[in-house]
């Protein structure tokens, strides 16, 4: 039995226990924005009310300013095991951040050399490298995953790698599938090739500890908004690449890091709430009785969310499993929960996604279908892009009865919906 703090936890998210005309909300949309505790909320209040000035003066509000600014990258290299809070680039969102990046890696790139895209990203880490590949004249290599391992394989990839290939974009977790890819193997063998890796893992990033210098990739993206913060993205860019890097942005503004990466005025007020989520974390981990340093409490965090997760998503997966006619496109063994996040996507024979999304809905059950962005696998799994998934994603203050009561609503609507197909 897995001794985790539940209602503790949901204590701190007003979001949970609110009701709409006196129905509760199970909120399984997680995979595209999750629920914030107070803590968030109550420091970008904080910050627009005591601490709201532009950045570069001598006076207290912008001081002030500053100080949040500078106390958000910290909070977001601990969070990702950076060496420095300079190697943090904080921005709109990670697919704003990775355009950006991809235009400024293009500086780097002439026609012929060769890139690497999978079919399992969001496309937020394949557009803007097959638009960069369109304007230069690079050539692109798709790189499938398995649909019996559900990850992308190493020989896989090795058989695209070349002494042309100049950057290799890789996801940590599928968005659709759930499934983790082994991204330090697969960044070992793109970096034997001489290849930058950059690395989406918005997916993972509420589910497990990140640690960037261990994958030894040279880019990865996050957004705070899936893991309890704000709406905002951010780029970790390796120092010793990005430091000879040179951005488009502005003549007159710095050319310090990171800021020549963060174009205009930062979102200040965002910036307070993304190290309050940072934070959160940290005290999950503190409750647990783990000290030292805000990293380790981090980790103490993940360590006690993610066995919490497990039991939920297994319990998810058995139900859907007694269904006939209903396919999980994801991992299903027991034995293989390490290689996923709680995030389960299936399609139901003869049933359109959506029209059991909608009905669900109503109960108040929040979750997704369509294709989620996930444009390439539902392409190369044969499923039809304008229906897709529906789509069931699981955070940590979710509870087992929410599970159960969700079990119960996709059994009775299917069965409805077949009975007004016959």
């Amino acid at each position: 039995m897995v001794d985790f703090p539940i209602e503790a936890v949901r204590g701190k998210f007003p979001a949970l226990s609110l009701t709409d005309n006196g129905r509760r909300r199970v909120y399984l949309d997680n995979p595209a924005g999750t629920q914030v505790p107070q803590a968030v909320a109550d420091a970008v209040a904080r910050c627009l009310l005591s601490t709201n000035a532009n950045l570069g003066g001598y006076f207290a509000t912008t001081l002030a300013a500053q100080a949040v600014v500078d106390d958000a990258h910290a909070a977001i290299a601990d969070f990702l095991g950076a060496a420095s809070p300079e190697e943090i680039i904080i921005g709109a969102n990670m697919t704003t951040l990775t355009y950006d990046m991809s235009r400024t890696l293009g500086r780097t790139m002439k026609p012929g050399d060769e890139i690497i895209v999978t079919r399992m990203d969001h496309e937020g880490n394949v557009s803007p490298w097959l638009q960069l590949a369109e304007d230069l004249g690079l050539t692109v290599r798709w790189l499938p995953f398995d649909e019996k391992s559900w990850q992308v394989e190493e020989a896989t990839l090795a058989s695209l790698l070349s002494d042309r290939t100049r950057l290799v974009a890789l996801n940590y977790a599928s968005n659709l599938t759930g499934s983790i890819n082994r991204v330090k193997s697969l960044t070992a063998m793109a970096k034997q090739a001489g290849a930058l890796v950059y690395v989406d893992a918005v997916q993972f990033a509420p589910h497990g500890l990140i640690d960037v210098q261990d994958i030894g990739c040279d880019f990865l993206v996050c957004s705070a908004y899936k893991f309890f913060g704000p709406h905002m993205g951010i780029l970790w860019g390796r120092r010793g690449v990005i430091d000879g890097l040179e951005p488009y942005k502005c003549r007159c503004s710095s050319n310090g890091l990171p800021e020549r990466f963060e174009l205009g005025t930062p979102q200040i007020e965002l910036m307070a709430g993304l190290t309050a989520a940072v934070d959160y974390f940290a005290g999950l981990g503190e409750a647990q009785g783990q000290g030292g340093s805000r990293r380790q409490k981090i980790a103490k965090a993940f360590e006690v969310a993610i066995a919490y997760e497990n039991l939920l998503a297994q319990r998810l997966i058995d139900g859907l499993s007694d269904i006939s006619g209903l396919t999980i496109r994801g991992i299903t063994d027991p034995k293989r929960l390490g290689d996923r996040v709680p995030t389960v996507s299936f399609t139901v024979d003869g049933i359109v996604p959506e029209t059991i999304v909608r009905q669900m809905n109503a109960e108040n059950i929040f979750l997704w279908s369509g294709h989620n962005y996930a444009w390439e696998i539902v392409h190369q799994l044969g499923i039809p892009a304008e229906q897709g998934v529906v789509r069931i994603g699981i955070a940590h203050y979710n509870t087992s009865a929410e599970i159960d009561e969700t079990l119960e609503s996709v059994h009775r609507v299917i069965a409805m919906l077949r009975q007004q197909r016959s």
